[in-house]
């Protein structure tokens, strides 16, 4: 009976740890679509705002009009840099969270080797055995002596 492989416990964690943080990945990538696509719908919002600005603008406006246009666009734009930098903080944890997946796929691929490598060992032990066994079973069909 072949031996358990003695890293067994180590192999089966990092599996786990694989598996939290492909999971935790997936949240980050999600995440960061939500992000992207706030800002997308912000740069629209601002890029029609600006269109009716223009177009008031162009059909005359009073001096109260033109500051709560230029106001609002204003906040607009600290809206758009804000998402922005949520969007770069967000890739950059995204980027973050994939190295750390690559690093516990490594971990399981090294000790996956090891296990294939326990396991091959095993089987040509394995193999040895019921060869000799074989061997010893043989020589006494035939009457031959015991060394």
């Amino acid at each position: 009976m072949p031996k358990p492989f003695p890293l067994q416990s180590l192999l089966d964690l990092s599996l786990e740890r694989m598996d939290e943080a492909a999971r935790r990945l997936g949240q980050l990538l999600a995440s960061e679509q939500e992000v992207e696509k706030t800002l997308e719908m912000l740069l629209q919002y601002r890029e029609e705002y600006r269109k009716r600005f223009r177009e008031a603008a162009q059909h005359g406006m009073g001096r109260d009009q033109w500051s709560n246009y230029r106001s609002f666009l204003g906040r607009l734009d600290e809206a758009v840099e804000q998402q922005r930098q949520r969007l770069a903080q967000s890739r950059q944890q995204t980027a973050a969270g994939q190295q750390a997946w690559l690093d516990q796929r490594t971990r399981v691929k090294a000790f996956d080797i090891l296990s294939q490598r326990h396991k091959a060992i095993e089987a040509r032990a394995e193999g040895r055995a019921e060869q000799r066994a074989q061997d010893e079973h043989a020589a006494k069909g035939f009457g031959m002596p015991d060394d």
